[in-house]
């Protein structure tokens, strides 16, 4: 049996060096290497396509490279096939410094200083203190709870959003659709973190922006999916939001042409809010192998109904 690797290949030699020094006995192959691909009991990816999966009869565990597992089409992948999502403090704390740089980069007007510079004006904007100023978080799973401690010395109102109900000290709790209004209502500063599903696929979009105050601003470091990007444009064409900073897009690489590029109010980057460590991820993968292969539940493995 074997493990096939299919992702940024510097990385993948980084994984195989990991493998090949603690777990000699199982062949580490890095696509597009031959191999026996009947032999592939493990495959990791953050992507793959139906004949890769109905090339590997062998296959009984799918590992994402990433945080998430929600970029997988699961609907040609067989039931007992096991979907394993990567959990890694590498990931974790670059997604709380980002959304810490992203939040207090809106709240601190950034995005306006830098406008100014560029123009030659030098001018003060009033300051609001973190206090006044309320930040809620779409998605209250790991990444969302990474969030919410990160902002929480900052001072600001705590707001969160989920599914499901949640209990988080010093944050205003809402869930589900019935509450999803009232949650808008107050957030000055809007953070999707939420994983992409059926449910959420395109929920930033118009009714959402037009529920939030006048002027709020959005961040999405969440998924792609979850984005409208035409509506995003209009609600800042129209001054319903000020800004917003955006992490990852429905097509990457973004073209381009994208109209994100030269946007005056959106600060793009390219999906680069959390990003895996090799080293400290090799050795996560290494240990979810371990523990698939001793019959142990193995962590970060995805509920296939739910889609995380």
């Amino acid at each position: 049996m074997s493990l096939l690797y299919k992702s940024q290949v510097t990385r993948g030699q980084a994984w195989q060096a990991i493998f090949s020094r603690e777990m000699p006995d199982l062949a580490f192959h890095i696509w597009p290497e031959p191999c026996d691909l009947k032999a592939v009991k493990y495959l990791v990816t953050w992507q793959f396509t139906p004949k890769l999966i109905d090339s590997l009869p062998a296959l009984e565990v799918i590992f994402s490279v990433g945080a998430g597992a929600d970029q997988f089409d699961l609907s040609h992948v067989s039931a007992h096939i096991k979907v394993v999502r990567m959990i890694d403090t590498s990931i974790s704390d670059g997604m709380g410094e980002y959304i810490t740089f992203a939040t207090l980069y809106l709240h601190r007007h950034m995005m306006d200083y830098h406008h100014q510079q560029a123009a030659g004006i030098w001018h003060e904007i009033p300051l609001i203190p973190g206090p006044k100023r309320t930040v809620g978080i779409m998605g209250l799973g790991q990444l969302g709870q990474v969030a919410i401690n990160r902002l929480k010395p900052f001072g600001f109102k705590l707001r969160g959003w989920s599914r499901s109900a949640h209990q988080i000290d010093g944050v205003e709790g809402f869930a589900g659709e019935g509450e999803l209004k009232a949650f808008l209502a107050g957030c000055d500063i809007l953070i999707c973190l939420l994983p992409l599903t059926a449910e959420t696929t395109g929920i930033l979009c118009r009714s959402l922006f037009e529920s939030l105050p006048k002027g709020a601003s959005v961040i999405n470091a969440g998924r792609g999916g979850h984005l409208v990007e035409a509506d995003l444009i209009d609600a800042l064409y129209s001054g319903q939001l000020s800004g917003a900073v955006i992490d990852v897009l429905s097509v990457e690489p973004a073209p381009a042409t994208h109209s994100f590029f030269n946007h005056p109010r959106i600060l793009l980057t390219p999906h680069i809010a959390a990003m895996t460590d090799a080293d400290s991820a090799g050795h996560v993968l290494l240990d979810n192998v371990r523990r698939h292969r001793s019959g142990q539940d193995m962590v970060g493995q995805i509920d296939r109904k739910r889609g995380y």
